[in-house]
């Protein structure tokens, strides 16, 4: 990597060092935690449809598009505030990626990628999927289950049943990725207290070693004062 990009010279005891309690994790740490709390929240939602064997009776396909409008349709507000959050997510892993250490490529580099595959997974499948249970396309009489004219012009439509379970599987997809982010975050910290702990165990021995040598200089001079 470009040496200019990355500060090889900084560790974990470097004064502007970014590291896991930096400001700048609790922007990462924030928006992920947010998200998940989102997805988990439609979990009961998705249960139906990839965790159990028992057959979905019609009508739950009916509520599920019921709920999945509602939120599609919600005020514009909603929809920004959700765009500023994850964008606070991005800010952080910036600010954690000026000038990095070794272990912010490592570590912060990992998640940000992640992340950015989250938020693909979200605007390609998850808004998508919305978008179409809000256009109501599966209601229209000339869908004939593979396309649809329209909003959707020259796309491939599933059938509703197998669209609304890519769905559920996409929100699934994305928990997955964000407790990704959050376990490679946990890592880092993780990393930064064996570190710190190397460096008290060294300088413990660094100690031990200049007290032994006072120790022998001291029982030398006492030896020649004896003589």
């Amino acid at each position: 990597m470009p040496d200019k990009w990355v500060d090889w010279n900084k560790t974990t005891r470097s004064k502007d060092y970014r590291g896991s309690s930096s400001f700048a994790t609790f922007m990462i740490i924030g928006p992920v935690c947010f998200f998940l709390g989102i997805l988990f929240a439609s979990f009961p939602y998705d249960y139906p449809l990839l965790w159990t064997s028992e057959p979905v009776v019609p009508s739950y396909y009916d509520q599920l598009e019921i709920h999945l409008r509602f939120m599609h349709q919600a005020p514009p507000l909603i929809a920004r505030l959700l765009n500023i959050i994850m964008f606070v997510g991005f800010a952080g892993f910036f600010i954690k990626l000026f000038r990095p250490s070794e272990a912010n490529v490592l570590f912060d580099g990992a998640s940000l990628v992640l992340y950015t595959i989250g938020a693909g997974v979200y605007i390609a499948n998850i808004v998508k999927g919305m978008r179409a249970v809000s256009a109501g396309i599966w209601h229209d009489p000339k869908f004939d289950g593979i396309t649809h004219d329209g909003p959707l012009t020259g796309e491939v439509v599933l059938g509703r049943e197998d669209s609304l379970k890519v769905l559920s599987a996409s929100n699934t997809i994305l928990a997955l990725i964000l407790v990704g982010v959050l376990v490679l975050q946990a890592g880092q910290w993780y990393a930064e207290r064996r570190e710190m702990d190397d460096y008290e165990k060294a300088g413990e021995i660094i100690e031990q070693k200049a007290l032994e040598k006072a120790e022998r200089k001291a029982e030398e001079k006492a030896a020649k004062k004896r003589q």
